[in-house]
């Protein structure tokens, strides 16, 4: 009986009920499975638990598709689209759904990891009861965690998120990129880069160290190989002083002189520092010439966080001053590249900040989630902007949830 305490005299009964069964044979099995077998015993265990026309649905590097993942008892198809389909409603809004159709329903569950949206797995039932959907929850987070741990030794899922062919530039760029996003009790973060196929000089980390959120964006001068790898040296500088646990300044200078040393002063990357205390709220930001990040508070752009900046890193700048800012419950700080309000719209005229806040307030209305919004606000900048990307165009987002 549930709750039944256990004596010496009454063991807990550890016999195997249908649930644990189900679960028990991915868990049996991942240490050692293929990432090619994956998509068999996915299909397998929820053939046992009656359902028909199994799929898993990865996002697409543009963050446009969910395509679905090949292999022996998956069903095809063609990729859906995220926005406007029942799967992109799943992955947008990371909530089980449930549509009745001529032969069950399908339910659609999202495949999470630590609040990253790795895509979308679909199955149909005759029917369904909630030991159905709790099972297919905790099946589909297994599910999720299989995904993420093979991806790191396998071609196999690039392959299937890859709709275009994409540089060797945005190779590296995407191989430095923590998950898109990651959204916990305290806090949330979401990014997104833009040409998703073709970015070099921008990139984006962040970290959460015990109660405090580390952020970086940077934008490497130039395009190509060169921006990519001088984004490498960045990025790699900026973890290695951030691991140090050394102060917003002193990383900075870190960065600034990993990058002179192998670059020389002619090159620089412009970039933007925080961190966030998860408990209070606080956060401390270091701008080296990077455009000011924005504040938007009850859904609407509150100001701009313009604060004194030093020179880009490499350039050897001043020691940087720390702004610093006592965010509110809900508070959400945007970053961009310059590449996003740089460009310009059909007619020619520059499309500028004026344009973007516009935008973030007319997302911010819909209430979506800080994923969503993300991913809306980048797709949106570049409708107006007439599908035109000439220079790299990245976003960072993150949110104080209190």
């Amino acid at each position: 009986m549930a709750g039944e305490r256990m004596t010496p005299e009454r063991p807990a009964d550890r016999s195997e009920s249908f649930g644990e069964a189900l679960l028990g044979a991915i868990l049996d099995r991942a240490h050692e499975l293929p990432p090619h077998l994956i998509a068999p015993l996915v299909a397998d265990v929820l053939e046992r638990l009656g359902g028909r026309r199994p799929q898993v649905l990865l996002q697409d590097y543009g963050q446009l598709l969910l395509v679905p993942l090949p292999g022996d008892g998956l069903t095809d198809g063609e990729p859906q689209m995220i926005d406007g389909s029942e799967a992109g409603r799943c992955f947008l809004e990371a909530v089980p759904t449930e549509l009745s159709e001529n032969d069950g329903i399908r339910i659609h569950l999202p495949l999470l990891d630590g609040g990253d949206q790795v895509g979308v797995m679909a199955v149909t039932l005759d029917g369904i009861d909630d030991d159905d959907r709790r099972l297919l929850l905790r099946i589909s987070g297994l599910v999720a965690d299989l995904l993420v741990t093979k991806h790191g030794y396998s071609d196999l899922f690039f392959g299937v998120r890859r709709r275009q062919p994409m540089s060797v530039a945005a190779e590296i760029q995407w191989s430095l990129l923590p998950p898109l996003a990651m959204i916990m009790p305290r806090v949330a973060v979401a990014g997104i880069l833009e040409p998703a196929y073709d970015v070099a000089g921008d990139s984006f980390d962040y970290a959460l160290n015990d109660d405090v959120l580390h952020v970086v964006m940077i934008d490497a001068m130039g395009h190509g190989l060169d921006a990519a790898t001088m984004a490498t040296v960045a990025i790699g500088a900026y973890r290695h002083a951030r691991r140090l646990g050394i102060g917003l300044s002193a990383i900075y200078d870190f960065m600034d002189c990993a990058v002179a040393k192998q670059f020389g002063p002619e090159h620089f990357v412009t970039a933007q520092m925080m961190q966030l205390d998860t408990t209070t709220g606080r956060v401390q930001w270091v701008n080296a010439g990077h455009p000011p990040p924005i504040l938007v508070r009850d859904h609407r752009v509150a100001q701009r966080l313009v604060a004194p900046t030093t020179l880009p890193v490499g350039l050897g700048g001043q020691k940087p001053p720390v702004s610093e800012l006592r965010l509110e419950r809900g508070d959400r700080v945007l970053c961009f590249t310059d590449g996003l309000i740089e460009e310009h719209e059909r007619g020619g005229k520059e499309f500028g900040e004026d344009q973007l806040i516009d935008c973030v307030n007319q997302l911010e209305k819909s209430g979506h989630g800080i994923r969503a919004v993300t991913r809306s606000l980048s797709h949106t900048l570049k409708r107006r902007r007439g599908g035109r990307t000439t220079d790299d165009a990245t976003l960072l987002m993150m949110e104080w949830r209190g």
